[in-house]
């Protein structure tokens, strides 16, 4: 048994569970522009705490290994998978979610360029295609296709064929891609 881990067994199923032992960690974190201090486990992850502990709901999990890109985040301005990032890790930087896109109720005009091009559908992978194209607009501001296949490749969509992501992307840097939603 390692020294962080102890066993603890339960007196109605006589099973042996598994608790961390690890001590907690006090963490700042700046998300959306907003204060935390919070007391976390040091193996939580950075999506358990903007879901659980913070309670902002619009980053979504789904793989918990790193492979789906839904839970993209942008700590420090760049892209990261929050389901493999630990928490501890994130102490005193700044974290932005998809709740941080739109301004005092109105959507961005990346989110609106989404609906626009009919590039949400089921909605699951959208909040992490949303801050990975983010990440890329605040690069270049008029992306080539290259660099915008490039900036989305970590995520993926089952639903939209990514042309319509690809078409909102070129929208909204102003690259000729008219709305056909509209």
């Amino acid at each position: 048994m390692s020294y962080l881990e102890t066993i603890s067994i339960e007196d109605t199923a006589n099973v042996a569970k598994i608790e961390p032992k690890g001590r907690s960690r006090f963490i700042t974190l700046s998300i959306n522009g907003e204060r935390h201090e919070i007391t976390v486990k040091p193996r939580k992850m950075l999506i358990e705490v903007i879901r659980d502990t913070v309670g902002l709901t619009g980053t979504k999990g789904s793989c918990s290994s790193g492979t789906c890109g839904a839970c993209t985040v942008l700590l420090s301005g760049r892209p990261v998978l929050s389901c493999i990032t630990l928490a501890v890790e994130c102490d005193g930087k700044e974290i932005r979610t998809v709740e941080d896109l739109a301004e005092n109720g109105k959507l961005s005009a990346l989110q609106e360029a989404f609906l626009d091009q009919g590039a949400v559908q089921c909605g699951f992978c959208t909040p992490g295609m949303l801050m990975s194209a983010t990440a890329l607009l605040e690069r270049h501001s008029k992306p080539s296709l290259a660099q915008i296949k490039k900036g989305l490749e970590g995520n993926l969509c089952r639903c939209t064929g990514y042309n319509a992501i690809v078409d909102a992307v070129l929208q909204v840097s102003g690259q000729g891609v008219t709305p056909v939603m509209k």
